[in-house]
């Protein structure tokens, strides 16, 4: 019975600490990497992507956020993106979902393609400290441009830090 009871009370004191840090006023920086042959597009037969987010919480539970995004490519050229976004704590214990809309610029079979490129994201925030987190994240991204090659699905997992 105690056991259950300790158990308890660290949830919520766990679930009381996460929701703190996505309070109005915090400030929100990322590294995430994505790929590692868990992102699929027709165009890419191995990659891996590094994207860099600072955000900024302008209300509780909502973030607005500028993003940056190398990626390399095995048989291709690199790729570039720049973007802005928004993310929506559901709950309290870090759950979120999120939208951005981004610049990208790659070389797709020898030709230069820059495209514009609205992605939708869902995703965890796993507290490992009071303000580091551990945050996987499922995306998918779409092209305009070139729907088969550049459009997608992946897995992004990266680390966050909140601040003051």
């Amino acid at each position: 019975m105690k056991k259950r009871f300790v158990m308890m009370m660290m949830a919520l004191a766990m679930s009381a600490a996460s929701f703190a840090q996505f309070e109005q006023g915090k400030i929100y920086a990322n590294a995430a990497f994505s790929g590692f042959n868990a992102d699929y597009t027709g165009a890419d037969k191995w990659k891996i992507d590094l994207n860099l987010k600072g955000g900024y919480f302008f209300e509780d539970s909502w973030m607005i956020f500028g993003q940056m995004g190398y990626g390399y490519r095995e048989n291709d050229a690199n790729t570039f993106l720049f973007g802005a976004g928004m993310r929506y704590y559901i709950v309290e214990n870090g759950m979120y979902l999120g939208g951005s809309a981004n610049y990208c610029h790659t070389s797709l079979f020898d030709e230069s393609v820059s495209d514009f490129m609205p992605s939708l994201h869902i995703g965890y925030a796993f507290f490992v400290s009071r303000t580091v987190t551990i945050e996987p994240e499922f995306y998918y991204k779409q092209s305009f441009k070139d729907h088969n090659n550049l459009s997608g699905l992946g897995l992004r997992i990266g680390v966050g830090i909140y601040l003051e």
